[in-house]
């Protein structure tokens, strides 16, 4: 199996962790499937579409302040990518509560983000 990723998803996974750290929700949202699968690494479970993903976020981003750089970037047998990203979590007062790497794992249709997991 061809184990490169179509550039644009790279290049539209670099564009989504930059407006995630703007916290730009128009842009975030249109890169998602409609019926996107998206972990509540927070809270813990799953939600489903674009609505609730908005809603997890919007509480998340009242409550924390993540900033999310992807650091590397591989492609899995099935065809899904998988990003080691660097996160640094706040609380809003400012003190580090987490500092580390994770991996998120994207699968793509048509395009969009239909799912994302996260693993440590």
């Amino acid at each position: 199996m061809d184990r490169e990723k179509p550039p644009e998803h790279r290049q539209l996974l670099d564009q989504l962790y930059a407006a995630f750290n703007r916290r730009d929700l128009p842009t975030l949202l249109s890169a998602l499937a409609p019926d996107v699968s998206w972990p509540n690494g927070w809270e813990g479970g799953i939600v489903h579409g674009r609505q609730q993903v908005r809603d997890y976020w919007t509480r998340q981003w009242a409550e924390i302040d993540p900033v999310v750089r992807p650091v590397a970037f591989d492609v899995e047998a099935d065809g899904r990518l998988n990003v080691t990203v660097h996160q640094v979590v706040r609380d809003r007062a400012g003190a580090v509560i987490a500092d580390g790497e994770v991996r998120h794992v994207y699968r793509f249709v048509d395009g969009l983000v239909a799912e994302m997991e996260i693993r440590s």
